[in-house]
């Protein structure tokens, strides 16, 4: 036999109202999905904004720093130059001031270097002038006439008085 009318239709009602809850809820969580999934879109798009901006930015930087680079080798190129003007023009004047000194002793690549070799002259330069001066005075021949035939330092009287008789060309 059949139920009682009333209790399908309250069972009947009551599923009803069960679905009509469940379709609430999924409506509210699709919402919510929706939501969630505009906010991922959202912050994906900005995510790809982010990352072009840094990509131009890094193209940039990667340009300004290769840009650098060459200025800083042009620079390095152009400083080299005018150092090796300057050591130069250094060695001329060390060379000009120091006339007793071989030009070809004072080079050098560096200013240090150069003042390396003209010191280094000059120590030369004072041991020549020294030897020079040593050999000039024990090679020196007194003042006046030089004197003829033996010396007589040293000589007895007697001996002597024999020396001058032979010069005069007699005995002894």
């Amino acid at each position: 036999m059949p139920e009682n009318p009333e209790d399908t239709t309250q069972e009947t009602q009551q599923t009803q109202e069960t679905l009509v809850a469940q379709l609430e809820a999924a409506e509210v969580a699709r919402d919510e999905a929706n939501k969630a999934n505009a906010t991922l879109k959202e912050a994906m798009d900005k995510k790809d904004f982010v990352i072009a901006d840094l990509e131009t930015k890094r193209g940039e930087l990667e340009s300004s720093l290769s840009e650098a680079k060459s200025q800083s080798e042009a620079l390095t190129t152009s400083l080299k130059e005018a150092r090796d003007q300057a050591v130069a023009k250094y060695a001329t004047m060390a060379k000009a001031l120091n006339p007793t000194i071989p030009e070809a002793m004072i080079s050098g690549e560096t200013i240090e270097g150069i003042d390396a070799s003209v010191e280094k002259g000059k120590g030369l330069v004072a041991v020549v002038k020294k030897t020079m001066e040593t050999e000039a005075s024990a090679a020196k021949v007194p003042a006046g006439a030089p004197t003829r035939g033996e010396t007589t330092e040293g000589m007895t009287p007697r001996d002597k008085i024999a020396a001058g008789i032979q010069q005069k060309g007699g005995e002894r």
